[in-house]
Formats: structure tokens, sequence, C-alpha cells
């Protein structure tokens, strides 16, 4: 468990998601929070007293809204929009996907604009103290009106019912759970069911998490482009500052600074061979800085959009500071929907030229004097040729998840609803994706470390020379006789995914952009 995370009025950021959801730190709601919710419930009970009819505290919901309904009927309206709305199908979401969900609907409850009362949020933080995951299902959210069955699933929990899974990671039903860490389940009044389903929280949290893992794969990409173009012999003068000055895109520059600092000392840049001289090379090693700039770029708005998502207070209807009750539209999930889109298209960019570098390495026509595939005795040995096949089925699986899933709205709640985001969507397949980067990027440092090793008689650059000490030392074996592969690419995969590459990297550089 990593320290504490203290939740106020005014947001959240995104490492405290991350401490939450990914590290398990203790949740703490401060006083002002407390002081706060108190306030906007006093709000929401006055309302409820009086004989006018207020959507979600006296109403029913959506397409039925139209119904008022008495106040001897209220608990039970909350308690079964709750149950109802937790339709969730298909397989179960990630743990750390449902601690973000539950931890991000507990900030805009302590915002003071929802009207819930200062027990659920404090019970909601003991569940996430207490490890208490809720079974969330892989379908159920149209990301408008809010990740509705994501966050149905969480609040059936917070009532004692459904299931949960354990610290111990055994899903048992949610009661005895809860009885287990003297957790008392929370009986709903007015507005407090509908406080707990409307909010953008399942895909915002998986923005934060996508956002912190891209920009790890993307500076890791950026060093097998610089082992790439290291073990083709190309040129590194394409990297200088003041070609990409007159360029300014700021991540276009960055990657391009990243890429020259690893090949700071190299031995093997510019050794084009005589017999088959290169003016250029390759677009795939010329072009690197931009594509992957490019997708700086664009997760730089990304965690823009995020930051401004983790400063809002999303429900309906919201209590406002003068004392109204008001409905809106902020649940509407396209600001979060689009950036997460944008992701999954720069991730299978990103992969796309990862990809075509591994096949110029193995190719012995563009090579520029490697053996064919890497092998160690062509014919008798493949060397790295299905691996390539691999990372090609998983560019052609990136390309499929790069559609967007934000223009593909369905109306829903009897025409109420007419028009989603889909944002959820989104958020599943970047998911997916960055899982399929991530391995893309391993079978390039395989294939680009495997042919530094063959450039015998030329000495590679020092952070080249960190990282093939590192990622041999990781069980990634190097050039020889073929074996079986796929151990060396799952440990390649974990080198990538933990971070280790960039860390073997910076050792020799300091730190990347």
């Amino acid at each position: 468990m990593q320290g504490e995370v203290v939740v106020g009025t005014s947001g959240t950021t995104a490492d405290d998601v991350i401490a939450v959801a990914r590290h398990g730190a203790r949740v703490v709601v401060s006083d002002e929070a407390l002081a706060a919710v108190a306030a906007s419930r006093r709000v929401i009970e006055d309302l409820a007293a009086k004989p006018d009819p207020v959507y979600g505290v006296s109403t029913g919901f959506g397409a039925l809204a139209v119904r008022h309904i008495s106040p001897e009927l209220r608990a039970q309206l909350q308690r079964n929009i709750v149950r109802s709305h937790a339709a969730g199908m298909g397989p179960r979401v990630e743990r750390e996907v449902v601690r973000a969900l539950m931890f991000l609907r507990l900030k805009t409850l302590a915002s003071g604009h929802t009207g819930v009362r200062p027990l659920v949020i404090e019970t909601m933080a003991a569940l996430l103290n207490a490890g208490i995951t809720p079974v969330v299902h892989e379908y159920g959210s149209l990301g408008c009106s809010g990740d509705l069955a994501p966050l149905s699933h969480c609040a059936l929990t917070l009532m004692g019912e459904g299931e949960a899974e354990g610290p111990d990671g055994t899903v048992r039903p949610a009661a005895e759970l809860l009885a287990a860490h003297r957790i008392e389940p929370v009986e709903l009044r007015e507005k407090e069911g509908l406080a707990l389903l409307n909010g953008t929280d399942g895909m915002l949290g998986m923005l934060v998490m996508a956002c912190a893992d891209l920009a790890r794969l993307i500076t890791s990409a950026d060093i097998t482009a610089a082992l790439s173009l290291e073990a083709l012999l190309g040129s590194e003068k394409v990297l200088a500052p003041e070609l990409h000055a007159i360029r300014p895109h700021p991540g276009q520059g960055t990657s391009a600074a990243n890429m020259l600092a690893v090949l700071a000392g190299s031995g093997l840049t510019g050794h084009h061979q005589d017999e088959a001289p290169r003016v250029q090379d390759a677009y795939s090693i010329r072009c690197a800085p931009q594509v992957a700039g490019a997708g700086r770029d664009t997760l730089a708005h990304a965690r823009l959009v995020a930051d401004r998502e983790l400063a809002s207070a999303v429900d309906n209807p919201v209590v406002l500071p003068d004392g109204r009750v008001e409905s809106n539209g902020n649940f509407h999930g396209a600001p979060v929907a689009y950036v997460l889109d944008f992701l999954a298209i720069a991730a299978a960019d990103l992969a796309s030229i990862a990809e075509r570098r591994t096949d110029r390495l193995l190719d012995k026509n563009r090579s520029h004097g490697l053996p064919p595939f890497l092998a160690g005795d062509p014919g008798v040995d493949s060397g790295l040729m299905i691996a390539q096949y691999t990372q090609a089925a998983l560019v052609s699986e990136m390309k499929r998840l790069a559609v967007p899933a934000s223009v593909d709205s369905i109306p829903s709640s009897a025409m109420q609803e007419d028009h989603v985001s889909m944002g959820w969507s989104a958020a599943r397949k970047l998911r997916t994706a960055l899982d399929a980067l991530a391995r893309v990027v391993a079978v390039e440092l395989v294939a680009a470390t495997r042919a530094v090793e063959l450039r015998t008689g030329l000495t590679p650059s020092p952070a080249t020379a960190a990282v093939l000490r590192a990622v041999r030392g990781a069980g990634v074996e190097g050039p020889g006789e073929d074996r079986f592969l796929a151990p060396d690419l799952a440990a390649a995969e974990a080198f990538v995914r933990s971070g280790k590459l960039v860390e073997a990297a910076e050792r020799e550089t300091g730190p990347l952009g």
C-alpha cells in the first residue's frame, strides 16, 4: 500500500487515481468535503419535504421522470434504480479499473454537488480501504448518463448486495465481505441511488491509466527506434535539434532528442556500406520522431481533457452553490470518448512504424549486411521470422481497434437518451490496444538488440550497451541457433511493460522526455 490520498471538494489528480487504483493507497475524505456534502444534503432534504416534483429526488428516472414518487416509495425507488441498472454482462473488468471507477465516483460525491449524505462517501471510502472490489462486467455502459451499469454494480456492493472480490482475490457475496470488514450496508435515500450512477468515472479512470501507460510506451518506442537505426547503420543527423526546431511540434522535438541521447557515442551510426550507399534512410527510420512525436502531442491533449474531467463534478441533477438543484447534460462522455479514440489511433500508428523497422532488420535485401531473419544459420534456422508474424498480427488488430467508438451512438431509454458517447467502449478497446503496443515494442527490442550484437567489430552507444546488458539479464537471449522463442518474447514484453527498458537507457542518458 502506498500512503494516503485525501479527497476534498475540488477534484483529484491523475497521480492520486493511479495510487488508489493500482497501488492500494488509503482514501481519506477531508473534513471540508464532509461539511460540503452535509450542506448539499440539507438542500435535498428540504426539497424532498415539499410537494413540488424534483427530478431524481421525487420523480422517476430517464424516460420515466414524468411520474411523481410519494415519500413512502422513495427509498425503494433508489434501491430499485441500482438493482435494475446493475445489468452488465460478459467477463469481469480488471480490479484496477473498478477501483479507479469507485474512487472517481467518490471524488464527485465529495464535491458537495450531488446531495448524498456523508455516510455514503464514508462507506465508499471504507470499501476501497478494505480492498473490496465489486464485480463489474465488460458490457453495459453506453457512456451517457454516465457509465451506468458499471457504476450500478459498485453501488450494489455499497448496499450489501451482489458479488464482490475480497482482498484475497476470492469472489463472495457482498454482504459477507461487508460483514467480515464490519462495514454496514447503506440504505439509500432520496437522490442517492441516482448520484451513485451518473458519471463518466469508468472511462475517465481508464483514460488516466492509459495516459500513464502510453507515455512509458512512447519513450520505449523512441529507444527501440534508436536501436534499430543503430543496427541498420543509419544516420543520426536527421535527429539534429535544428531540424526539429523549424517544425516546432513539441512531441517531435522530444522524441528526436530521446533518440539522439540514446545514440550518443555510437560507433555504428553513419556506416553506410560502400557497395550500397544510402543518401537517406527509409521513412520508418528517418520519420520515427515525427510519428512518435505526433503521438506525444495527442497524449498531451488527452491529459488536458483528463485533468479537466478530474476537476469536474459530474452528476444529474446537481446542487449548485446558491441552493438550486438543476438538471444538466454534463454526464455525456463525448470529451473523454474522443480522446480515448485519438489515443487508439496514435498507438496503432506507433505500432505500425515499429513493425516496419523490425521487418527491415530481418530482410537481408534491406538490412545492409545482416543475416536473413537474424538467424544463426539461415535455412537451418528461421531466426525471428515468426516473431515478426506475431508482431504483424498485433498491428493488424490495433488497426481494427483504431476505428472510433465515439461515432457509433445507439439511442436508448425510449429515445430519451437519443445520443450516447460509447466512451466506455472506447476505453476498453484502448486498453487492448496498449497491451498490443507493448508486445509490438518488445518484438522490435528483441530484433534490434540481436541485430546490434551481430554487428561485430563496431561498438554500440553506451545507452545501447546498457539496454543490452539489462535485457539479457531479464531472460531475453541473444543471437544463436533457433530455440523456443515464446519465453524470450514474454520476457521482453515484461521488460518493456515494467519500465525497465527506459530505466536501463536512462542510466546512461539521464532522464528522457
